[in-house]
């Protein structure tokens, strides 16, 4: 499929952001459900639809007790307001398709009155993409409304992306309300885009892709693990760019050049990066991470703190 990325450009246009909210650890190597709860308060704040127990939030590696935990802080922490959570079921390779499994996630999230996102896993991956296509759904006949996910093995050995046709499939699932694209390819969000605005233009796309991040220019929404390192500025950035404002351009300039720094390989480090920023910026009391999370070297906060002086310029850009 041939697309012109010109033809998709939407000015002007509200966007949809969900921040990926990081799961902060201590100094001590324990949860710190203080500095969570304020984190997801003031992403509520800042406009953003806070999404929790994604990968920034360590998904695949806290058990269901925590997993719950997070779920009760985080609706406590914005009240009525909108709130996302992912829904993962842990297996391995070879592992049949646990329809039940993702019921018992379904239950913790709509608990809390949140939207699932459902998360990729070997039983739900495995097979041709009619077989994705027809478990997922089963599951839908579960939930009332879901997002779906599309995550590029870079992220975790049981993602996968689907084909254009299984994508158009997807589009018909009705109560599938958008589905987040990690690919980290902008050709393959330009052909969902483009297929979308055909078949269905109430759909979100929600962009993934932490290395384009300016992907809401051509109709993306997003929901992004690089947000939770300042979701303030993303806000504004999405404000600047329904208002026609040029200050859009360098605050995502700037946004991006964390992500180009923070996604690089291994792209499952991000985590850490985005603790590192958090910390400097006065915001975590630790830059720990999960211990069975890839680390970043000490070396790495110096860049950051350079790149966050820049994003902070960028947010004091004066009015043209």
């Amino acid at each position: 499929m041939t697309v012109d990325p010109a033809k998709l450009m939407k000015s002007r246009r509200s966007i949809r952001g969900m921040s990926a909210v990081l799961l902060p650890f201590t100094a001590a190597g324990r949860i710190d459900w203080d500095g969570f709860s304020a984190h997801v308060a003031r992403t509520a704040a800042a406009g953003i639809v806070p999404a929790v127990n994604m990968d920034t939030g360590y998904v695949q590696l806290i058990d269901d007790a925590t997993r719950e935990q997070t779920l009760r802080l985080a609706r406590a922490a914005v009240g009525s307001g909108e709130l996302v959570a992912g829904a993962c079921v842990v297996d391995n390779a070879g592992a049949a398709f646990d329809p039940a499994a993702y019921g018992r996630q379904f239950g913790m999230i709509a608990a809390v009155d949140a939207l699932p996102v459902i998360f990729p896993s070997f039983g739900l991956t495995a097979g041709s993409d009619a077989d994705f296509i027809a478990r997922y759904r089963q599951l839908a006949e579960m939930v009332p409304r879901f997002i779906g996910f599309e995550l590029g093995q870079a992220f975790v050995p049981s993602g996968r992306v689907l084909g254009l046709d299984a994508y158009a499939e997807l589009l018909q699932i009705p109560n599938c309300i958008g589905a987040k694209h990690s690919s980290l390819s902008r050709r393959l969000e330009w052909e969902r885009l483009a297929l979308r605005d055909r078949l269905r233009p109430e759909f979100h796309v929600f962009t993934g892709n932490d290395l384009a991040i300016d992907m809401v220019r051509y109709g993306s929404d997003w929901l992004l693990g690089l947000s939770t390192a300042w979701p303030e500025a993303f806000a504004e950035r999405d404000r600047w760019w329904a208002a026609g404002d040029s200050r859009f351009d360098e605050l995502d300039d700037a946004l991006q050049a964390l992500g180009d720094f923070a996604f690089r390989d291994p792209v499952p480090a991000y985590k850490h990066s985005m603790a590192q920023a958090l910390h400097l910026r006065g915001l975590l009391d630790s830059d720990q991470t999960h211990p069975d999370s890839p680390p970043r070297p000490a070396s790495d906060r110096a860049i950051i703190a350079t790149i966050l002086e820049r994003i902070s310029r960028g947010l004091e850009q004066p009015a043209a």
